[in-house]
């Protein structure tokens, strides 16, 4: 590892996108490397989070497109950076809690499937990362966010593994377990088959499979990619 990929002066700012699917590590990931680089970390999947939340408060159908464009328009929602990660603050206020729900997970997957709502998230979302020295994950990022990015990174395991590293991360046992396995395979279905932006690994990124290894080993391995692009 050369100085270079810690030292949050370095002149040249990357652009990171790591996608994969729910519960394969990349909020982990991606903040511990952005922290790492000085970078900012950009959680689109914590937008989708907000965006759903708000349609819970103003109970507004997740099936309901132009609701929902309307009410993501009208959406204050930011990414305050701090040590133990981003806080999610939607119209001011801090939802970083509320977000990770069951609820909220559940509708973030459902809102997040409509075209026009990914559109303007997508703006928004290249808006926040267009100066670089940002590392975002999401589903679509390598594919339809940053195209361009100068390095992405497809992190997968195997669905059981993510299954059980889901619920060991919610602290869940008993009967639970089987519907949180059971939304996680949803959510997976979801994201893989809607029509705008599903998850798929960008042609010319570099899959990492992380179902036999540490956390600490996978940031280990993208640091070393990090390395080489910036050498």
């Amino acid at each position: 590892m050369t100085d270079e990929t810690t030292d949050p002066q370095s002149s040249r700012k990357l652009t990171i996108a790591i996608d994969g699917p729910a519960g394969a590590g990349k909020s982990t990931i991606a903040s511990r490397l952005a922290r790492k680089l000085g970078y900012v970390n950009l959680e689109s999947g914590a937008m989708y989070r907000a965006l759903a939340l708000k349609a819970i408060d103003k109970d507004i159908s997740f099936d309901d497109e132009a609701a929902l464009v309307k009410l993501a328009q009208n959406a204050r929602i930011e990414l305050e950076p701090t040590l133990g990660g981003n806080r999610t603050l939607l119209d001011g206020r801090d939802v970083s809690s509320r977000i990770r729900e069951r609820d909220v997970s559940e509708g973030a997957s459902r809102v997040s499937v409509h075209p026009k709502v990914r559109e303007l998230m997508v703006a928004r979302q290249r808006e926040m990362g267009a100066g670089g020295g940002v590392v975002m994950e999401g589903r679509d990022i390598g594919t339809e966010v940053f195209p361009n990015a100068d390095l992405k990174i497809f992190l997968d395991a195997d669905p059981v593994v993510r299954e059980q590293r889901r619920m060991a991360q919610q602290k869940i046992k008993g009967d639970v377990a089987a519907n949180v396995a059971a939304d996680l395979r949803e959510r997976d279905r979801r994201d893989r088959t809607r029509a705008a932006s599903p998850l798929v690994a960008a042609k010319d990124a570099i899959v990492i499979n992380s179902s036999a290894l540490s956390e600490d080993e996978v940031l280990e391995r993208v640091e070393g990619l990090v390395a080489k692009k910036l050498g």
